[in-house]
């Protein structure tokens, strides 16, 4: 078992990578069967046919912050916020930050002619800082824009308020989105709801753990920052009943498998509310969960570990290259998978 950051890397041809999603429901879909070490291609609508009867859906109902902020240094200079964690309380937060010159501690960044934000200090790559509002969804609505990701080369438009968010999203907390849920509509949860399937919620609120790049040769000395979740106690004796019985617990996205994998104690499944810092890889074996939706992840990344400690690297990365092949569209507005 190889772990050198090499061996989860591919060439992805740039005009695959999406920067505009397809219509909600109608992306593609690859297939990927783990027993039969097999792909193939359908639409996304295909899912409901896929999903076993009485499997259990699991979805993240973290929703996402306009988390990117912009603002100007006294002097003049640009200054490009990426908020990590918009569901802290009160007016400190851990942040991301784009600018020519470091900031120093006590430095104000003007967002308009009376609003600054206060760099207070910073520790490895992340900085603290004090917003000048009390209600932090004013802010958010205010000043932010879409946090889409730095390959979507592109400003931020209206549609992506819409196109950037699940169609169930409840409780804001997020500066990325959970990727595999953008594909779903009400009307595919509806025909899943008729065909028998339960769904249920958990959180994760996305942020530095998730997107945060790879730098280490061997990826077990990479660490994962932690991410708050939140798995309720209905939801866990749901889980518990279907894993006692033996039904397919269907993860919409990774982050609801980190999740379902950090509440699972091999046997059961047990409430929590907390952070995780969890970091799946190969040869790391999932138990929590029988089916992954999922979308296209990025060369060297921990998404791509994660699917690969799932599927085996050697058929991930093959479904990637027939997902190359067939010009698949990939990463956040890209097309799916289902790992079976």
């Amino acid at each position: 078992m190889s772990f050198n950051i090499s061996d989860y890397d591919y060439q992805l041809p740039k005009e695959l990578i999406a920067f505009y999603p397809a219509k909600k429901g109608e992306s593609r879909l690859l297939v990927v069967d783990r027993e039969k070490k097999d792909f193939y291609e359908k639409k996304f609508s295909d899912i409901v046919d896929i999903i076993p009867e009485e499997s259990l859906l699991v979805r993240n109902v973290t929703k996402v912050a306009k988390a990117r902020i912009f603002g100007r240094k006294e002097s003049g200079g640009k200054v490009e916020f990426l908020i990590l964690d918009p569901f802290s309380e009160g007016d400190r937060f851990k942040s991301l930050i784009k600018s020519r010159k470091r900031l120093v501690e006590k430095e104000k960044v003007f967002i308009d002619e009376n609003n600054y934000i206060e760099v207070l200090k910073k520790e490895g790559g992340e900085y603290t800082i004090k917003i000048p509002f009390e209600d932090k969804e004013y802010f958010f609505e205010k000043y932010g824009h879409v946090p889409l990701p730095p390959y979507i080369k592109r400003e931020d438009k209206d549609e992506d308020c819409k196109n950037y968010q699940t169609c169930y999203a409840k409780m804001i907390g997020s500066s990325a989105a959970p990727t595999a849920g953008l594909h779903f509509t009400e009307k595919i949860f509806k025909s899943l709801e008729k065909k028998g399937i339960r769904i249920v919620d958990v959180i994760l609120h996305i942020g530095l753990g998730t997107f945060q790049p790879v730098k280490v040769d061997d990826i077990r000395n990479h660490k994962m920052h932690s991410e708050y979740i939140q798995i309720d106690d209905d939801v866990v004796k749901l889980l518990n009943s279907y894993k006692k019985n033996n039904r397919k617990i269907v993860a919409v996205g990774t982050t609801s498998l980190r999740t379902l994998e950090t509440s699972f104690t091999g046997e059961m499944f047990l409430p929590k509310k907390g952070f995780t810092d969890i970091f799946i890889y190969p040869p790391y074996k999932i138990k929590s969960t029988d089916i992954l939706i999922t979308n296209f992840h990025l060369p060297k990344s921990t998404l791509l570990m994660l699917v690969s400690a799932f599927a085996g690297r050697e058929l991930i990365l093959k479904s990637y290259n027939f997902a190359i092949e067939k010009k698949f569209r990939f990463f956040s507005y890209g097309d799916a998978m289902v790992i079976v």
